[in-house]
């Protein structure tokens, strides 16, 4: 997670912040950076996977595209119509 960061530089800036900021303040900064990293991971978690939805969706939309091209192509003479999912009225389920 933190790249080439051993226990030594870890324990170098843990010293320098017990120096700035003292023993009663240190806990209080350490709280508040767990929460401000848990809040990053959690919207850099929202953001990847409204990016995947999107990627998700448009290739969905291009295989809709190449399905009504292969259509059209084999009967030229149909409208192009939207394509939507089988229709479930009259069907009975249980």
């Amino acid at each position: 997670m933190f790249g080439s960061l051993g226990v030594p530089e870890l324990m170098l800036i843990f010293a320098v912040a017990l120096i700035l900021f003292g023993p009663r303040k240190l806990p209080q900064i350490g709280k508040t950076f767990g929460r401000a990293l848990g809040e990053f991971r959690r919207a850099s978690n929202d953001f990847k996977r409204t990016i995947e939805e999107e990627v998700a969706v448009d290739e969905i939309r291009g295989v809709e595209r190449d399905l009504r091209a292969s259509v059209k192509e084999l009967d030229p003479t149909r409208p192009s119509e939207p394509l939507s999912p089988p229709s479930t009225e009259g069907r009975e389920d249980g």
